[in-house]
């Protein structure tokens, strides 16, 4: 069973700690998604074996995290994160999938001096405004502003119900329109077979980011899980090398 913390919004949140040597490692995981996927669990292995500090939680709405996952928006998750860091005292290297990728900047803009590494997987910057938003055509856009939300299909399951404040509140949280620092060592990972997340954005992210340890890597043939062995062996080679820089 996980532990379960009460952020300062009041919402309840899921979480798995392992204790071990510092900086600690933490999963932030993607749009609908949970810390029971490949990813987070193959690095809490990784993590276990080699005494590492870890830490991997679900955002309120998903998982076994209590509230409704339509209730939610990115401004929400990233307060959930930073409820979960708040667990640990000293560094952090980060490890955001997808959205987590997103919400892990909206960390590091925020608290620079706590991190010590960021890793990316296929991160989904601004997608609420840039992949979403940008992508419905006049129906879908009268919809969500008229009805308060638009049923998007999906790859992974039922429909996705995307609401109308999760479009605006997202507004509110960008990262590729002001200016981000990333003072630490960073590693990009990118699929260039992802159908959710294109090249064009880890490119965009990568010029848009300043910083002096900075690097991409396009993994060809790779999708959007980005959860074969080759990749999760890549995943914990990127870490392993942001832990020996940091």
């Amino acid at each position: 069973m996980p532990d379960m913390l009460t952020t300062p919004q009041g919402r309840r949140i899921a979480y798995h700690r392992t204790a071990g040597q510092g900086p600690t490692v933490v999963f932030l995981g993607g749009f609908k998604s949970d810390m029971g996927g490949t990813k987070a669990v193959h690095l809490e292995g990784w993590a276990q074996a080699r005494g590492r500090a870890f830490l991997r939680f679900d955002y309120s709405g998903h998982g076994e995290s209590e509230g409704a996952f339509t209730d939610g928006s990115i401004g929400d998750w990233f307060a959930d994160a930073r409820a979960a860091l708040d667990l640990i005292e000293g560094p952090l290297v980060l490890v955001g999938s997808s959205m987590g990728g997103w919400i892990s900047l909206l960390c590091a803009r925020a608290m620079p001096d706590r991190i010590a590494g960021l890793v990316t997987i296929a991160a989904a910057p601004d997608f609420t405004e840039d992949s979403m938003w940008a992508d419905f055509d006049v129906d879908q856009r009268d919809a969500i502003m008229r009805d308060g939300q638009v049923a998007l299909p999906s790859d992974y399951g039922a429909p996705y119900i995307i609401t109308r404040r999760l479009i605006e509140e997202g507004r509110e949280n960008l990262v590729l329109r002001a200016p981000l620092h990333l003072p630490f060592p960073v590693r990009f990972l990118q699929g260039t077979a992802d159908a959710d997340v294109d090249v064009g954005t880890a490119l965009r992210l990568l010029d848009h980011a300043t910083g002096l340890d900075m690097r991409l890597t396009l993994v060809k043939g790779a999708d959007h899980r980005f959860s074969d062995a080759t990749c999760l062996d890549l995943i914990s080679a990127e870490v392993t090398e942001v832990l020996s820089r940091a």
